[in-house]
This record gives structure tokens, sequence and C-alpha cells, in this order.
């Protein structure tokens, strides 16, 4: 099969199709078809070395059909997405024809949706409810600060955010001709973000307020804390800012009665996290029916990977990268 292999850790230039052996399923896995995938931080990450060895093989997502699967639980030729569950980390990941993953890792799924528009829904959905409803438990009323609302990531916690009974959405930008994108996916509020922008939150919402979903990451955390309510949670996200370390002082960083927690996607699909806890048929039913908007903001041919990972590092996508085979 073909594939695109990381040749060397560095740059886009480092990805290279090859031809590889088909992966062949073992007890408790699957074997998919990939027909597209879209295009996550994390693997230019595990491109450059960042995190380590990694699976010569990577992407941590993908759309397609299901070929084998030695559990029984989906029938052959079933639409189907499937995140994480080791890909590009441990086992050969989706950038390639055919993969295989643990049927655990597995959403089985009913659509009219082509490829393409299907491959930008699973990672960044799944992520972002499992942020919303779970981390910072979003209830009706509660106002909710989308740090980094661009983003693939950020885009998918507004759509579903402004879709939750009177929750009040804020969404932050750098860049202020990107305020009208924010508008249009249900942000009642659109912020330049800033270092002190927790200054400019409290000048609206004095008391504070109930959430916020830190995509940015270690450069904002600190400031995002000093925008919540006694009770009120902040749920670190990812590093768009960048990964480097942090200083924090729990004594001085770290105001009393606010709940600060992570996710990581990496979890999806183990005991503790599984995929039934994410009605991802239901996502994708809105996405179909228009009351998400999902559509990818690029879509790139395989063999024009290094391109897709050179946009999304420029950090101009405005969206999700998808690569369709």
């Amino acid at each position: 099969m073909k594939a695109i292999v990381i040749k060397a850790y560095g740059g886009p230039e480092q990805l290279v199709m090859e031809e590889i052996p088909d992966p062949q399923p073992q007890a408790g896995e699957v074997l998919i078809r990939v027909r597209a995938f879209g295009i996550n931080r994390a693997e230019t990450y595990m491109r450059r070395g960042v995190w380590g060895d990694v699976a010569r093989v990577s992407g941590i997502e993908c759309v397609g059909e299901m070929v084998e699967d030695t559990t029984g639980r989906f029938r052959s030729g079933q639409v189907v997405a499937a995140i994480m569950g080791g890909m590009g980390r441990t086992i050969n990941g989706s950038y390639a024809e055919y993969v295989t993953l643990p049927a655990g890792n597995v959403f089985p799924l009913q659509t009219e949706l082509d490829w393409a528009e299907l491959a930008a829904i699973p990672e960044s959905y799944a992520t972002a409810w499992s942020c919303l409803h779970h981390n910072l438990s979003l209830q009706e009323g509660d106002v909710v600060l989308i740090r980094g609302g661009t983003s693939a990531l950020g885009q998918a916690a507004i759509n579903i955010a402004a879709n939750i009974n009177n929750v009040t959405v804020l969404a932050t930008t750098r860049n202020p001709e990107r305020l009208p994108l924010l508008e249009s996916l249900g942000c009642h509020t659109g912020l330049i973000d800033q270092p002190e922008l927790s200054q400019e939150v409290r000048s609206l919402y004095p008391d504070g307020i109930d959430a916020v979903m830190d995509i940015v990451g270690n450069t904002t955390i600190k400031d995002s804390l000093k925008m919540v309510k006694k009770g009120g949670s902040v749920c670190n996200a990812g590093f768009l800012g960048g990964g480097d370390p942090m200083s924090f002082n729990p004594l001085t960083d770290m105001p009393s009665s606010v709940n600060l927690n992570f996710f990581a996607s990496f979890m999806l699909g183990t005991k503790d996290f599984p995929l039934t806890d994410i009605p991802m048929q239901e996502i994708v039913d809105r996405v179909s029916q228009g009351k998400y908007r999902a559509k990818p903001a690029h879509i790139f041919p395989f063999e024009a990977i290094g391109k897709a990972h050179e946009m999304m590092e420029s950090n101009d996508a405005a969206g999700k990268i998808v690569v369709r085979l």
C-alpha cells in the first residue's frame, strides 16, 4: 500500500510517500481503508521528533470503510471514523491507504457527507465535546470563553457550546479580520487575544465567568484562571502558543476555589474515556443539518501532505485541514 512515512525527523519535506506492506489486524483490532483524514498539530510535533521516537507513519485520525474486524462489532464496508488508539505514536497511523487500530477507537457512522467533509469532524469534535461536557460540565445559562477560537478545535467548541441552551459563548482570535468568523459559528462576543485578556473579560463580567477552554496553553493559562468565578473551571485543551515549560506557583497563580484541569485526546478509547461517551453520530447529523459548521477550511491531495503540514505550521488555516486519498 502507499503510505506517507517520516524519512527523518525534521521539516515537512521529511514526509515521503513509500510502498509498505499492508497492515494485518491482530486480535481486538480492525483494518480500515482510509478515505480521508484531518491534519493535527500533534502530527507536526511527531514529524519533528519533539515527542521522542514515534511510528514511521503518522496520523491520529481518519474516516473510511471497514475492511476487517476481529471483534465482530463492525460489518465489512461500514462507514467509520477512527481516532487515537496509539496511531502515529506507538503504531503506524492514518497517513496511509490502510490502517489497523484497536476496535474501541472506532465510531460506526451513517452519513451522506462526502469523505473530506466527514474527515473534518472526528478529532476536533470528540475533543471539544469532552472538554465542554465533561471537563467543564457546561450547564444552561453558563458563560464560557474559548481561547483560540479560530483553530479547528476552537471552531468545533464554539459550535457545540453555542448549541447548549442559553450558554453565552465568548471566543478569542489574534487577528481582528477573523472576528466575523467567530460570530458566524455562534460566538456572542469575539475578543482580540492579549496577555492580560482577563482584565477585559472582568470588565465585561465583574464577578467572573463560569468556564474557559484554553487551547493556547502554557502562555495564557495563568491569565485564564483570573477570568473565572469561584467554583468555575479552566480546561487546558491545547498548546497553540507553544509547549515550552511554564513556572506555576499554586500559592500565587491558582485562585482559591477555581478548578483547573487538562484534557489529552490521546486518552480517547481507553477504559476511563470510552468513545461511547461521545455522541459522534449526533454530531455528524448536526453537521449534515447545518447546525454545526464543520466544513474543512482546506483540502489537499494525498501526495501534497507536505503542503498541508506547511499550512498547519503557518497558523493561517483558520479551520480544519483535510487530506483526501
